[in-house]
This record gives structure tokens, sequence and C-alpha cells, in this order.
């Protein structure tokens, strides 16, 4: 028998929430032989399944060559089953069964780098949410749990042999060729399994957990990279620990490996002990990589870690609960990174990424909510609403829970559902349970899209020394949600003396806490009005400190204000907050920069000597993207990229010698906590790109020194980011310096294709001098996205000639790889706020573009980006 699925997609078809239904048939166990050769691989699966509910049994299956198929023990003819590209059906199958496949398979052609797929000389699999079904027939859904026991067999050239579980023997297999057993005791979803195959270096280590396991730690890599894992080593050792003592969570299988890929679509997946990383996210060094690329790396090996019980242990019980694993997690992360470096800088760069980019996706055509309610192709929902306002969620409820009550909560939810597939509803129900507090009105904000509105206004009386603040919530209107319901806000606040600064111990009925300097209030209607006794002068209100809820705050703040705020704030969140309100209002709407620039040098140069990295945070300048976001229709990046060229020339010439003084007193190399050396690198980088601005004669000259000197990424991609967009005399030698000395480091020549894409006066011929280069690969993400991400990171150039680009990339990818054809192409989701004409030239390139595609992936992307 040898029958093939048809590999064409049918027209596209609306999957709903509504429409859930539970299997038919569950799987009690598996076992799988994958046996690789160099030009196709053949899989047999042994199935042991279960009734559950009446129907039909469906295997679901894609690209698969049914080789053949036997219903407990007897070999099926083709009129016993239907066969089409998406599944396999089989009727009348008995309560209990045992279902047999061989198919094969041709990972050596996979460029969707999802299933099976090679990736140079490594093989690897990549299966949430749907890649299991293009390795075998099996019932590819999050709620089927089953025990995996899985045999790999491939030519001895490929000395690796790996997948879940625990390793129950190896051996020969005659021909030259070996294999390995591998048992996972722990019930999970098939999109959890993960095997590799290949010639690969490993790093070993030991853990003992609270519970005394004794766990063997291995990280896998090809040989040279094995130096740059032992940052990903002392990250996942910390995980650990931290998971024990914050959440108490210990590890359950006796070894936990990750393995490094250069060929991969996302950035890690928590595959059941066995994690398989985007090299971007395990390779970390400071010669090789930036600062912020191995703060990076620690908060990815904790996510994927956090996983094993938020995602494994305790799964999702159909991908529209995706936000509940990831959500959940991505919160779980930001908690341990801020024991990594300053709490307030984390929170400050976790809420600059969910402005950027979760803030305009819920303003533009792709908003969806956290849990959406239906999808057509599910790759499409892996946003930064499901990760990053999914985890805001969370910190909400955590916030006015507490530490206590929120840990019962938690361990409510572990007690009651450890090996189950669940929903929303029950990690809300388990919480509430566990802490006593009813915590059901947040499904609101898992329900329904868009960025709540808060309207804030303050009234003084000084009579009575009470200062009343008024509160009001709206939601944008929605076409697909007519019925959107007010959702509960929990407004950290503080009330600052005007005139001295200091801060007022609060006194009100309505906080959750009285008598305290640090608030929370709990606004859960349309309106209303908290009420401050006891307060002796005019006040200064400081609200949603830490941004306790993702919302957008409209509250009539002076400028003076605002600079007070920058001084006076006790908040190192709202410090930054208040240079960023100040700083919208200069780009946005013509605001003087003088009580911005005055409120920066009181405050400066205290905080470089306490906090550096907090320094070099309050110096950020909302980028050209993040102004255009904010910007509704009308749309000119030129006009915003003027603006904000103007502003950084004039706070460059006002802060006089500052520039070159703190760059002068700073030395990274004698600080001993990283985040403190990290923070002085930032600021010196910082320095000498003002110092350039201002035509410091000294700027290139420090510039060329600190590139050839330092031993440090960050310093060296600092200096050569100053001589490359300034267009400096020592430019040209120092870029062909990096790429001669980093050309075998696929990490560092990412940021040398990044560097150039970036450039602010690059043009179309730049992108094709880039996208032609021999080292520019379309089969590897990360230096697609190194090129397109740094030419994204100027609008100007992304509305004009980069709108040809990724329309291409989409096209192109399309085809070869529709998960990031379909991001890149978000790029453009905002094309409907530009200025005419350039609105209708870029809407009539994707309607074009649209008539092309075939993925599910790309022409829902497209669908909601035109349907605005």
């Amino acid at each position: 028998m040898n029958i093939a699925a048809n590999p064409v997609v049918e027209a596209d078809q609306t999957v709903y929430l509504k429409d859930y239904q539970k299997p038919s048939f569950l799987v009690d166990s598996i076992d799988l032989d994958i046996r690789v050769y160099d030009d196709h691989t053949i899989v047999d699966a042994t199935l042991n399944i279960k009734r559950q509910t009446a129907g039909d049994l469906v295997l679901l299956g894609r690209d698969l060559e049914l080789k053949s198929i036997r219903l407990n023990g007897d070999l099926l003819t083709e009129a016993e089953y239907q066969l089409d590209a998406e599944q396999l059906v089989l009727s009348n199958v008995p309560d209990q069964a045992t279902i047999q496949t061989q198919v094969v398979i041709h990972p050596e052609s996979n460029t969707m780098l999802e299933g099976l797929y090679q990736a140079g000389d490594l093989f690897v699999t990549q299966n949430e949410p749907e890649g299991f079904r293009k390795i075998t027939f099996y019932p590819d859904r999050p709620d089927v749990l089953s025990v995996f026991t899985t045999r790999v067999e491939a030519d001895k050239k490929y000395p690796v042999l790996l997948a879940n579980g625990n390793l129950l023997e190896t051996g020969e297999a005659g021909e030259g060729r070996h294999y390995a057993l591998w048992q996972d005791p722990t019930k999970k979803p098939s999109y959890l399994f993960a095997c590799v195959i290949g010639d690969l270096a490993v790093l070993r280590d030991r853990y003992v957990t609270s519970e005394g396991r004794d766990v063997a730690l291995e990280i896998y890599a090809i040989e040279k990279d094995i130096p740059k894992c032992h940052i990903a080593m002392e990250a996942l050792k910390h995980s650990m620990r931290w998971d024990e003592e914050h959440y108490g969570r210990a590890y359950d299988l006796d070894n936990y490996m990750i393995v490094a890929v250069s060929q991969f679509n996302m950035g890690a997946m928590e595959n059941k002990g066995l994690n398989i990383f985007n090299t971007s996210c395990v390779l970390a060094d400071e010669e090789y990589t930036t600062d912020a690329a191995i703060m990076r790396v620690q908060s990815v090996i904790a996510h994927e870690y956090f996983h094993n019980w938020t995602g494994n242990r305790i799964t999702c019980r159909d991908w529209f609960q995706l936000c509940l694993k990831e959500g959940l997690t991505v919160f779980r992360d930001q908690s341990f990174s801020e024991d990594l470096q300053s709490a307030a800088v984390q929170r400050i760069d976790d809420v600059a990424v969910l402005k950027s980019h979760q803030f305009p996706e819920d303003a533009g055509p792709l908003s969806h909510p956290p849990r959406p309610d239906h999808f057509v192709e599910i790759n499409n929902f892996y946003t930064a609403t499901v990760y990053e306002k999914g985890a805001e969620i969370n910190r909400m409820m955590s916030t006015l829970l507490g530490q206590e009550k929120y840990r019962q909560g938690t361990d409510e939810y572990f007690r009651r559902h450890d090996g189950q597939a669940v929903t929303v509803e029950d990690w809300v129900a388990a919480l509430s349970a566990g802490s006593g507090v009813d915590l059901s009105a947040f499904l609101n904000w898992y329900n329904q899209p868009g960025t709540p509105k808060l309207e804030a206004k303050g009234e003084y009386d000084a009579a009575t020394q009470t200062y009343r603040l008024s509160l009001k919530q709206s939601l944008k209107a929605h076409p697909k949600y007519p019925n959107l319901k007010a959702v509960p806000i929990p407004v950290a606040l503080a009330l600052f003396n005007a005139n001295t600064g200091e801060q007022y111990t609060l006194r009100s009925a309505d906080l959750f806490v009285n008598n305290v300097k640090d608030g929370v209030y709990l606004f859960d209607q349309d309106r209303a009005t908290i009420e401050f006794t006891g307060v002796t002068e005019q006040p200064v209100v400081s609200l949603l400190r830490n941004f306790s809820a993702p919302v957008n705050l409209d509250f009539d703040y002076s400028n003076d204000e605002l600079a007070f705020l920058i001084q006076h704030e006790t908040n190192g969140f709202n410090q930054w907050q208040a240079t960023q309100t100040l700083l919208e209002r200069i780009l946005l709407e013509d605001h003087s920069a003088q009580a911005y620039i005055q409120a920066l040098k009181n405050t400066l140069p205290e905080l470089v000597q306490r906090d550096p990295l907090l320094a070099s945070r309050l110096l950020d300048v909302p980028a050209e993207g993040y102004l255009g976001s904010r910007i509704d229709q009308n749309y000119q990046p030129e006009v915003v990229q003027s603006k904000r060229n103007a502003l950084l020339d004039t706070f460059a010439r006002e802060m006089g010698t500052f520039w070159k003084e703190t760059y002068q007193a700073l030395d990274p190399d004698l600080q001993n906590e990283f985040s403190q050396a990290m923070g002085e690198r930032a600021l010196k980088n910082i320095a000498l790109s003002y110092m350039a601005r201002q035509g410091d004669a000294d700027a290139f000259t420090w510039a060329e020194e600190q590139y050839q000197t330092t031993l440090n990424m960050s310093e060296r991609l600092g200096a050569l980011k100053v001589l490359l967009w300034n267009d400096a005399p020592q430019a040209k030698a120092c870029i062909d310096d990096f790429y001669n000395r980093f050309n075998d480091e696929a990490l560092a020549l990412d940021q040398w294709f990044m560097l150039q894409a970036a450039h602010p006066k690059a043009n179309a011929q730049t992108i094709q001098y880039l996208t032609s280069h021999p080292d520019y690969d379309l089969g590897t993400p990360n230096r697609i996205r190194a090129v397109s991400g740094g030419l994204n990171s100027h609008p100007v150039n992304t509305w004009s000639f980069g709108v040809q680009h990724f329309i291409e990339l989409a096209r192109y990818l399309d085809e070869k790889n529709p998960i990031v054809g379909s991001r890149m192409l978000q790029v453009l989701s905002r094309w409907y706020t530009l200025a005419e004409p350039q609105r209708s030239t870029v809407q009539q390139q994707l309607l074009d573009l649209k008539a092309q595609v075939k993925s599910k992936n790309v022409a829902e992307t497209l669908n909601s980006m035109l349907s605005i």
C-alpha cells in the first residue's frame, strides 16, 4: 500500500471556541519508532486507544505518505478508512483498540521548520502547535495526553539520539546504524514531543531538587559553542531553585536537556525534559553577545523551565487557551528576571515591549482578546496580546492578592489540575478558591480585545485637606465584540507634596491597605471616586505605579508636574513613565523640551552614581515606530523622524559637557555586579552617541578606541553604531573588521546585518546588498529577522522602499515558511494610518499580494489587515 495524502490545503475554515468537543478517543500510550535516512524517514507508531465519547476515530496528519495501517493487528484496506490532506478517519472502532501505522516523511526537504525537519546536519522537531501531525497520524490536540516511548535510529555519523524522558537503552542497529530508546513517564500532549538527531557536543552539570532528586543537566550545541553555554546553565539552576522557593515546584524527571538550534522559528520550546532553543536564546558570552542578549537568554531559559509546571504538567485544553500557559509563564519569567537586575528597570523593559508591540496590536486590525474565540491558523495567535497582555492579567491578580494569598491560589491550581488539560476558567477558579478572593471578573480581560482607557481627574480642597480622584474607564467599540464590559483595574497610586517632594501617607476607606504610602484601589466600575483625607497641601498624584494595569492613562498632568515626578518619584518605573509622557507631548504635541531637560539635569548626576541602569532608561527617547503607533490618521513618518532628530540635537547641546564627563567617569570593568556594569556600558554608549551628535571632535576617536580595545559586545556594537550611523571616516574599516572577526559566529554576524539595515540613511540598495550577501540565508529565521528588524527600526525606510521588501519576503515565505512570512507581514499592519497618497499605494500592494498567497497563515493575516 502506498497512499499519499494530498498536501493541497482546502479552503480556509474558521475554528470557533464555542464549537469545542471532547475527542472521541484518548491515547493511553504511544510507541514511536523513528528511522532517519538521508533521503527519507520512516515512522512507525503504535497507539493504544480508549473511547471517551461516541464518534469516529480521527487521526490528524499532514504531508504524510501512508504505507500501512492496522487495527488490532489486522491490515486495513483503502475501503476501510477515509484519507485526505488533513486526517485519517476510521469508523466502527472498538472502545479499546491498538492502531499501528507506518508513514514516510521527508525532513530533509521540510523548509517550514515544523514537525521533524533537517537544520544543517541536525534533525530536530518543532511540534507546537500542530507540528506532530507532520510526523505521524495522531489525535494531535492538547487535550489528548499520553505516555510516549520513543525509539530513534540513525546512521552513526549522528552520534546524538535524543527524545523526551528517561533513556532506557542504546544499541547497534546494523549497517553502521544505532538506536536509542526513551520513555517519558509523564503523560503529555503531542505538541510536547521532541527528538533530536545529530552530531553535538554537550555541557553537563547536576542539580539536586528540594525533594532530593539528583537531576542530570545537559546543554547540547556544536563544539565551538559549548563555552557560550555556561551562562545558560547557571540560569537553569537558578530557575530550578527560584521555582522551588516562590511556587513550591520541584523538577520531576532524572534529566533535563536543552539543545541549541540555529534554524528555529521560535525563541525556544518547552518540550518535556528536552527543550529545543533557538541559538539566540541559549548562547551567551560577553565577547559575542550583548548585555540585552544575555538578559534574554536568562529570561528564556527560565521561561521554558517554568513551563514544566505551567504548560506541561498542567496544559491547555485547546489552543484557544494558549494565554493560560504563556501569559502565566511570561509573568513568572518576568518576576524571575527582576532578581537579575534592577527590578524597576526590568519592569520598564517589560512595559516598553508591551507598549511598542501589544498596544498597537490592540489598536489595529489584528486586535483580538488574550483568549481568542476564533481563528483560521493558530500559529497567527502567538502574539504580544497572548503573551505580554496575558502576563499583565496575571500580574494584576497577583497585585490584588498579595504574595501570601497568591501563593495559596497557585498551590490550589497545582493541586487541582496536575496532569490535566484545562481552561482559563479553571485557572481563575483555582486562584480564587485558594486565595479566598473572587477573581472571576478578570475573565473580562481574557475575553475581549482592546486597551482600556482610564480617565482620571483630581480635585484638591484645601479647606478640608481632602483630595478627590475621579476615575472613568472606557473601551473603543469593536465590530466583532459589541458587548464590551468594564474590567477590574488595580490602580496603584501615591501622593506627593508638591512643595516639599515628600510622599504622603494615604488615608482612604477605599484602599486595599489603609494608612500606607503606596496604595492600591480596585476600580471595577464604569465610574468611581476615591477620597483621601489628611492631605495638608496641594499634592501631585502618581498613578498606575509600576504599571499596575495595562491601560492608556488620561490624566491632565502639567509639564511641571511631570518634571516634578521625574525628580521626586520613588518608584523607578513611574519616574521613567513621567519622562515618556513628557517626551510624547514634546514630539507629538510640539510642547517645549525645557521642563524635560531641566528635570534630567537635576536628576541624572546622582542617579548615574546610584543606579546607572535606571539612569540609562531615563534617557530613553520613544522610538519612531512607537510614536507612529500613537498616530491614527494622516501619519507622516518623515515628520515624526524630523521632530525626534531635532529633540535629540537639542538634548545633546543643552546637556553640554555632561556627556563627555560621564563617558570619562564610567568604568564598567570595575563593577562586580552585572546589572551595575550593564548600566555603565549603556550610559557610555548613550554619552558617546550624544557627543557625536554635538559634533565633539573626540567622539569618533573615542568610539574607534572603544571598538578596538573592548572585549564586550555591548561596548563594541555601541561604538560601531556611533561610527557607522554618523558616517565617520573610521566606519568602513570598523564594519569590515567586525565581519572579519565574527563571520564564523552566527549571532554576532546577525548584528552585522542588523546594524547596517538599521542605518537611518539606509536605502533600497543597502537592503539589496545585505539580502544578496553570501551569508544571508532565507532558511534561517534569525538572519531574516536581523535584516527586516533593522530595516523596520526606522519607519521612514519601512514605508518607502521597505514595503516592497516585506511584500516580497511574505510572498516567498508564504510557500517556504508561512509562520515567519505571516509575522514579517504584520510589520505593515498599520498601513491605514498613513497619509495619502502613501496609504492607497500600500493598500494596493497588499491587495495584489492577497491574490497571490496560498497559506492559511499569510492569508488570514492579510484578511485581517485589509478589513480595517
